[in-house]
């Protein structure tokens, strides 16, 4: 008999839900190419923009500016590749934000990080001012800011940095992965011009994302030799995976309205941590964040040792962000908060979605009871 596994890792990948498998599925059905003319390929076309449907709804955009790609590190680097001369981004970006942007020739300013895990709106409007007082700084500008951060779930000021950065002709992009089906989203409402979305963290397959670039903002063509996505990214699109992505966006417009569930299995499992343990950490309790998420530390418990342990009793939790290939780094984004370098690589991430019930939540605390219980007979 297999031992019941609990999954509370969904900002790392949900699991796929049954109508996006179902959607996958038939898609690849399909006959014909979407390119071609024929009844074939205009069925496979269908597919593919009922799709596009779905993710505009989702996010509040215009069906034309939803391109299709291989998922949010594509889209990300899609913008960051525009040709800025400057880019402005904090340390909570993800690693995708930062990487193409220390290889794109821009220069780049690190915008600060409050201790609550904000991007520091008002260390941006030094910046500006700043920026204002050389006459000579022209050209094309990019701000970066993640609509909710990936670890912490603190939701970033993203409406006011773009307002901010819009009053003087400067891009913004956004990276909203970790939001659909946790905030309602609306691209007039937050003013980017750039969004980028994750098909498997809001359960739908993985290898494909969107970029939106509201009204038509301009993308570099990095994929040429066809007409495909509006002669923004060539080759013959992925359609079994889109069709998957479609459902799952339909599906996440739901989700938003049932958050308050989700909340509650969070908000249980910080109650119960903090009665168990006074001195565990809740990162970023003190902001506005997602419902699904929990950034917790113990300090002298490493964050390495914590998944490692959970997961041989069952439980699949994160430890930070979770793409670095099985490794468990330093974050970037705690140090940056000016959490100490102990308590930050003690920090672990549970993040809860629609499968999750208050038996994870219990699960979970049982687990943790145990390996809090032996760390603190080893210390």
């Amino acid at each position: 008999m297999t031992a019941r596994r609990t999954y509370i890792d969904y900002n790392a990948s949900a699991p796929l839900r049954p109508e996006a498998r179902a959607a996958v599925i038939a898609a690849m059905e399909l006959v014909g190419n979407p390119s071609s003319v024929h009844a074939e390929g205009r069925k496979v076309r269908a597919a593919i923009e009922a799709a596009r449907l779905n993710v505009a709804d989702l996010v509040g955009a215009s069906v034309a500016d939803v391109v299709f790609t291989s998922g949010a590190s594509e889209a990300n680097a899609s913008v960051i590749a525009g040709g800025w001369d400057a880019i402005y981004l904090s340390a909570l970006e993800h690693d995708s934000v930062w990487m193409s942007a220390r290889r794109c020739g821009a220069r780049l300013i690190e915008v600060p990080v409050t201790p609550n895990g904000r991007f520091d709106v008002a260390a941006f409007t030094a910046l500006i001012e700043q920026a204002n007082r050389r006459a000579g700084e022209v050209g094309k500008v990019l701000v970066c800011v993640q609509l909710a951060n990936n670890e912490t779930g603190v939701i970033q000021p993203v409406a006011e940095v773009a307002m901010l950065a819009r009053a003087r002709g400067w891009r913004v992009h956004s990276d909203a992965v970790q939001a659909p089906g946790r905030m309602a989203l609306d691209c007039a409402a937050l003013g980017v011009d750039y969004l980028t979305l994750s098909a498997h963290k809001l359960g739908g397959p993985k290898g494909v994302g969107a970029l939106v670039c509201v009204d038509g903002a301009p993308l570099p063509v990095l994929i040429a030799g066809g007409g495909q996505e509006r002669g923004r990214r060539a080759g013959t699109e992925n359609v079994a995976a889109i069709a998957g992505f479609g459902a799952a966006a339909r599906l996440a417009l739901t989700d938003v309205v049932a958050v308050d569930a989700v909340r509650e299995l969070r908000d249980r499992l910080e109650q119960t941590l903090r009665t168990n343990a006074t001195d565990v950490v809740i990162i970023g309790a003190n902001e506005p964040r997602l419902p699904n998420t929990c950034c917790v530390a113990l300090e002298g418990l490493s964050a390495e040792t914590a998944v490692i342990r959970m997961d041989l009793a069952g439980v699949a939790i994160s430890a930070g962000a979770a793409c670095s290939s099985g490794k468990v780094a330093q974050s970037a984004a705690l140090l940056a908060m000016g959490l100490p370098a102990g308590l930050a690589r003690s920090a672990i991430r549970i993040s809860f979605g629609h499968e999750s019930t208050m038996a994870d939540v219990d699960a979970f605390v049982a687990a943790w009871t145990i390996l809090t219980a032996r760390h603190q007979c080893a210390a």
